[in-house]
């Protein structure tokens, strides 16, 4: 982390900030905690970022609330605790130990929206109707209050009638019927989303599990219901506060993927299935190819959404004023800003500053340089705290693989350029540098490899072509 310009510890000033702090009071708010809040996340997560409700109307269409904690009203502009915040700019996740962007003492207590615990919030409302159009966006702060603290997996297995509900949901008086409505909700945003060309890829991120402080396996993060609905729901809370930001004359950091460079690659990808995609980037074409190539082979499809996600390029933060409309290609979007995650996210926390100054009819509390600059230096930040998990679930691979050298394994290749060709073994799934015989490789192949060489330290795992 230091050689990549992130602070692994917090300084003593902010240390001792984060110590003085009391929980804030929700007087002079709207007072929401009578509604059936509820909290989906990750089973072990304790940042809670976000909690929602949602009202049906007669017309079929329904008002949906998303509760984001409130952390300025804590971490002041410019105090010790916003410095670290903004060096860093993002919590760190690494397999033996979590790194967060604010001390405990915040992030999964005082700013975190717990479970039965009174906090303050803005509150991110909007319109979805029978189609899945998003209108009538609002924002305005409230007390609320977290009926249930749900987790993914087991709500993803309750809607889909393979478990029963939840402990925590069963004893919350009109929680299962609010996520019912949600989920129903956030599969007409998705229907929409995809028929304007939101790319339906399927995560292939791994995660080691350790047990007594060993690595003993490494699983893959899938995507389920319960992560879809919560997915929907904040990219349209994001678009809603780009609007509202840009109808009240503010500028925002917005988050762009820019039309694919590797285009041609993606063509032949489409052609050596026996399909097909046209010559200029279109991302309803690619949208539709993917929904074609899930049905035709859902066994390989988390291997060719990871070669998309590899040949569409990275994200970045860029300073948005009224009227640019450069928009995010794999969310058929162009109004999104990251506004619901301020705990562990430092975009989210300048966006919610620049909320509460368009609320209060303000100024905005940055100037359009600081916040190019400070685009710049948050994509730049989020890149090196990828590089970082991404060395260290290398290593966590590398420790389960130590005894395996000679083996051979099916992989599919993630990377080909000039500085060298990757690839990602399918069980486990484990991703290394092809050494020796990588001549013709390409960015979705499917190849054979051997395990030659590994070294935890550094995180390098050497195949050779088999």
């Amino acid at each position: 982390m230091i050689g990549r310009g992130l602070a692994p510890d917090f300084p003593a000033d902010a240390i001792a900030q984060a110590w003085q702090l009391k929980e804030p009071a929700v007087d002079g708010v709207t007072d929401q905690r009578h509604l059936p809040w509820c909290s989906i996340d990750n089973d072990d997560s304790r940042d809670l970022d976000q909690l929602t409700v949602a009202e049906a109307t007669p017309d079929g269409s329904a008002r949906v609330f998303i509760a984001i904690a409130d952390v300025d009203v804590l971490v002041g502009k410019d105090s010790p605790l916003d410095d670290h915040a903004q060096q860093n700019t993002t919590s760190v996740y690494t397999p033996a130990r979590i790194f967060p962007m604010l001390p405990e003492r915040l992030s999964t207590d005082l700013t975190s929206l717990n479970p039965d615990e009174d906090r303050i919030a803005i509150v991110i409302s909007f319109v979805v109707d029978r189609d899945g159009a998003v209108t009538s966006g609002e924002v305005g702060r409230a007390a609320v209050r977290n009926r249930a603290k749900l987790a993914y997996n087991s709500v993803a297995a309750w809607l889909g009638s393979g478990g029963g509900m939840p402990k925590d949901m069963a004893e919350a008086d009109g929680v299962a019927n609010q996520v019912r409505l949600q989920d129903e909700i956030a599969s007409r945003l998705r229907t929409r989303r995809h028929e304007a060309g939101a790319l339906d890829l399927e995560s292939t991120e791994t995660r080691a599990v350790v047990t007594d402080g060993r690595v003993s396996d490494l699983h893959r993060d899938e995507k389920n219901r319960a992560k879809a609905l919560i997915e929907d729901l904040m990219i349209a809370a994001n678009g809603a506060t780009a609007r509202y930001l840009e109808d009240k004359g503010l500028p925002s950091i917005r988050r762009v993927v820019r039309t694919p460079k590797r285009w041609d690659r993606l063509q032949v990808l489409a052609k050596e299935v026996g399909d097909h995609l046209p010559a200029a980037p279109d991302p309803k074409a690619l949208s539709d190819f993917l929904s074609r190539r899930r049905q035709a082979d859902p066994v390989r499809f988390p291997d060719l959404s990871l070669s998309v996600v590899k040949l569409l390029g990275r994200g970045e933060y860029v300073l948005t004023r009224a009227g640019d409309d450069e928009g995010h290609f794999g969310l058929a979007v162009t109004d999104y800003v990251h506004s619901t995650a301020p705990n562990r996210r430092y975009p989210d926390l300048i966006t919610q500053r620049l909320l509460k100054a368009a609320m209060n009819g303000g100024a905005s509390p940055y100037t359009t340089g600081e916040l190019a600059t400070l685009a710049t230096h948050c994509t730049k930040q989020e890149d090196a705290a990828e590089k970082v998990e991404r060395q260290m679930r290398k290593s966590a691979a590398a420790l389960l693989l130590s005894s395996r050298i000679g083996d051979r394994f099916d992989a599919i290749v993630t990377g080909a350029s000039e500085k060298g060709t990757w690839v990602r073994s399918f069980d486990p799934p484990a991703e290394g540098r092809v050494v020796r015989g990588f001549d013709g490789m390409d960015v979705g192949e499917r190849v054979r490899v051997r395990l030659v060489q590994i070294d935890v330290e550094r995180g390098f795992i050497d195949f050779v072509r088999a």
